[in-house]
């Protein structure tokens, strides 16, 4: 019976499992899409990345890998470009996080037709994969006074639409 266990045991954490039955992490982008998407750490490598610079709370600067939100909405069908015009410009993004926070991006904010800052979704800091409590993904938003949309544990990416 031990022994069986023991296969049992090296059998899940074989296939990616442990014992507790806890998920690989991913990224869910829904709501306002053409194409939804569940993006594992595997598919952000494969993607275009990119690295900016992003200071704490202490006013440390940290260089942060990840890809580009607009490049993750591209993949996802969502309004961008050419097209992010008239009552477009009413999309926003709604980012939620493992803890409950949530911060909200207009679509302008985050597509190079209209800006030059680059946010990104990263999952890597001076070469090493992002540390627990702070990963497997976080947003990174350069260039702002206060780093307060800057948010760790990303789960969920969420494109709606604001209404009348």
């Amino acid at each position: 019976m031990l022994i069986i266990r023991h296969f049992l045991i090296v059998l899940l954490l074989a296939t990616g499992l442990n014992a507790v039955g806890q998920q690989k992490p991913a990224v869910k982008v829904s709501g306002e899409v053409t194409h939804p998407l569940t993006l594992y750490p595997e598919n952000l490598r494969q993607m275009k990345r990119t690295t900016v610079a992003l200071k704490d709370h202490e006013g440390n600067e940290r260089a942060y890998t990840g890809v580009p939100v607009q490049e993750i909405l591209e993949q996802a069908g969502v309004t961008t470009g050419k097209t992010l015009k008239g009552k477009n410009l009413r999309k926003y993004l709604l980012v939620r996080c493992a803890d409950g926070y949530e911060v909200l991006f207009s679509l302008a904010e985050l597509d190079s037709a209209f800006t030059d800052k680059v946010v990104i979704l990263a999952d890597e800091s001076g070469g090493q994969p992002l540390p627990a409590g702070k990963g497997p993904f976080r947003l990174v938003v350069p260039g702002e006074k206060k780093p307060a949309r800057s948010s760790f544990q990303v789960t969920d990416m969420i494109v709606g639409f604001a209404r009348d």
